[in-house]
């Protein structure tokens, strides 16, 4: 058998592996800039923690680490060519603990010294970074940070790991960190360092949410319970949602947080999960999943309502599903229960018929409907009124939909019209334009005179009004196409006398079709379309403008050419204009300082901060009084959470809300 002389991979301590010798660890220039948020440091000391709780027989692998020996240098340099986001996370957080440590434990500070810089250049660190950012890291390992009021991803790590690591605990995370282990790929001189590491990032398709989480549930189970979790709540799980599984992940889980959960980015679900479920051990798996099993069976009717066994709740699900599947959290959770006894069956019909109209009223004003369910399922928590003033809040009002009802296309015309004119097998029946689109030359409302002979403006009005709601009804498809095009006296007795649907065979009263006849039908159609689709009646402000704190995006920026990122910020009533997350971050917890200080600092122990009894590292900082002191160096991510955070703590984040002062993916 031949020997590989080129690769040579080998399973390693990391941390033995950064501290050996003197060698330099050198991200080369083609590397992308560094990533990781806080999320991700969040997950990799969790970890360690985990490990560090452990007996010393226990390892946490961090994958394999990619690099290769720089020929051309006489220190036989490491060339990092895959692996540069863990590596540098690590060295952040040891040089975290080296900070906080460096004046009580010169022992272990040496020891943790020996990891970040080299032996024979106490200056230089271990990992030189690529020359464009290697400066500002440095300042952070080296703490010779001068600039409080820059903003980079080093720094916002770096301060999360010194929030979260009490002194006392530093011994315990560098026993976690010394049971750390990698691959340890090292190329030589002839390899191809490109194809390899393509190789090694190529294996096939990355692993999708839901194949996560079931790995994340198994992974620590025997292979009996393994086989009895799969069998009695995965298969079923699987059976009852289909390819919807990785859809159904994300909805239960906005269900349980009461929270957006992304679908895009670097596994939002999966990360959902794992905070909403951080134990899975056979104990805690036998009561976790009967519920998930439990919502994936009411799951499976709600993608196919012919499962549900009484027809009017049916009938009720395929309204629903008009408006596609953004609705199914609160339907889950009104379902569940339902079955469970807890409410009757007419709230969950109720519920269903709120539903429709929120999104039946909004597509007609032209407001989104996205980011919209979470804070719905949270106010279903405190009982069918706060469900009711919360659909009010956010369901455009009866004058707003009568304004745009004259002269906006109608949406979703068959399921309009099937509920208008009461036809519940929509199939075989087509929307007619009495009008038509495109009226023909010879196209006539009266019978006497052609369209070619209306003057151009009441063609234009004709135009107008065709997809609006008094120009439309439901004909059998036969019927239709018998009639397709024709004037109205023909289509009026070939047509609409033939007709099963009284709505339609009604206008076989009118001799004539034009705009005030459209206008008529119009105000007609429409009390009935707002008794059906009715909004809870109280007295709620219709305001959809206003976003509700907890369902504030959370990201870096805002859309390139606003000057601000909000218009102004609805704070129990009060309206403060604050320009972007890090002026409400600050305006936020000063506020908590004064009027609800106990509940700020139960959030500050429990999460490790923002707030803080001494200014222990360089940065940004704002005084609250003489012995606390507010960490303003965050990225706009974790502020947002620490904003959201605090004001739950306090029992206030219903009455706080935001307005953006854009448009876009925020809403």
């Amino acid at each position: 058998m031949s020997t590989a002389t080129n690769v040579e991979a080998t399973a390693v301590n990391t941390i033995e592996w950064l501290a050996a010798g003197s060698t330099a660890i050198v991200v080369p220039v083609y590397q992308r800039q560094y990533r990781w948020d806080i999320g991700g440091c969040e997950r990799l000391l969790s970890d360690i923690r985990a490990v560090a709780s452990e007996d010393d027989a226990h390892r946490h692998f961090i994958g394999s680490i990619l690099s290769a020996e720089d020929g051309a240098s006489a220190e036989s340099d490491l060339i990092l060519i895959d692996g540069q986001q863990r590596i540098t996370t690590l060295m952040l957080l040891v040089a975290a603990l080296h900070h906080a440590i460096r004046e009580t434990d010169p022992a272990l500070a040496a020891a943790l010294a020996h990891v970040l810089v080299r032996s024979d250049a106490p200056d230089r660190t271990k990992l030189r970074p690529h020359d464009a950012w290697a400066e500002l890291y440095e300042s952070v390992v080296l703490d010779r940070r001068e600039d409080a009021d820059r903003e980079s991803r080093f720094d916002d790590n770096y301060a999360f790991f010194r929030s979260q690591i009490h002194v006392d605990e530093v011994p315990t995370i560098w026993r976690g960190l010394q049971k750390l282990e990698h691959v340890s790929i090292t190329l030589g001189a002839q390899a191809n360092a490109q194809q390899i590491f393509e190789s090694l990032n190529s294996t096939g398709e990355p692993l999708r949410d839901h194949e996560l989480i079931h790995n994340y549930i198994l992974m620590g189970l025997s292979h009996a319970e393994q086989v009895d979790v799969e069998g009695r709540f995965w298969v079923p799980i699987e059976r009852h949602t289909g390819e919807a599984i990785g859809a159904f992940w994300r909805h239960y889980l906005v269900l349980v947080t009461g929270r957006e959960v992304a679908a895009n980015g670097e596994h939002g679900v999966y990360s959902a999960f794992r905070q909403s479920f951080p134990r899975v051990d056979v104990d805690h798996l036998q009561a976790d999943a009967a519920e998930w099993r439990h919502h994936a069976e009411i799951y499976g009717i709600l993608l196919d309502p012919s499962r549900e066994p009484d027809p009017e709740i049916a009938q009720q699900l395929r309204h629903v599903n008009t408006f596609g599947r953004s609705s199914y959290p609160l339907v889950m959770s009104a379902y569940s229960d339902h079955v469970r006894g807890v409410i009757d069956r007419a709230e969950l019909i109720e519920t269903l018929e709120w539903l429709q109209a929120l999104y039946l009223r909004r597509a007609l004003v032209n407001l989104p409907a996205e980011r919209l369910i979470a804070r719905l399922c949270r106010a279903r928590r405190d009982g069918r009124d706060a469900l009711a003033r919360a659909f009010a809040r956010i369901t455009p009002s009866d004058e707003r939909v009568s304004a745009v009802l004259k002269y906006s296309e109608l949406p979703h015309p068959a399921y309009v019209l099937g509920r208008l004119e009461g036809v519940d097998d929509l199939d075989s029946f087509d929307v007619e334009h009495i009008v038509p689109t495109v009226p023909g030359d010879a196209w006539s409302g009266d019978g006497e005179r052609s369209w070619i002979e209306y003057s151009e403006d009441e063609q234009n009005s004709h135009r107008a009004l065709a997809p609006t709601l008094g120009n439309l009804t439901l004909l059998e498809q036969p019927l239709a196409e018998r009639v397709f095009g024709a004037s109205f006296p023909v289509k009026r007795s070939d047509a609409y006398a033939r007709s099963s649907v009284p709505a339609t065979r009604d206008l076989t009263d009118l001799e004539s079709w034009n705009t005030a006849s459209i206008t008529r039908r119009t105000i007609a159609l429409t009390a009935d379309l707002i008794r059906i689709w009715a909004r809870p009646a109280l007295p709620e402000i219709d305001d959809d403008g206003l976003t509700p704190i907890l369902d504030a995006v959370r990201r870096r920026g805002w859309p390139r050419g606003w000057e601000r990122e909000f218009d102004y910020v609805e704070y129990r009533g009060e309206r403060w204009e604050v320009p972007d997350v890090k002026y409400l971050f600050n305006r936020v917890f000063r506020r908590a300082w004064t009027d609800t200080r106990d509940a700020a600092l139960a959030y500050c122990a429990a999460h490790g901060g923002p707030i803080y009894q001494d200014m222990a590292w360089k940065g940004q900082w704002d005084e609250l009084d003489e012995g606390h002191f507010l960490y303003m160096g965050w990225d706009s991510n974790y502020m947002m959470t620490a904003v959201q955070g605090v004001l739950e703590e306090s029992g206030i984040a219903s009455e706080v809300f935001v307005k953006y002062s854009y448009i876009g993916n925020v809403m």
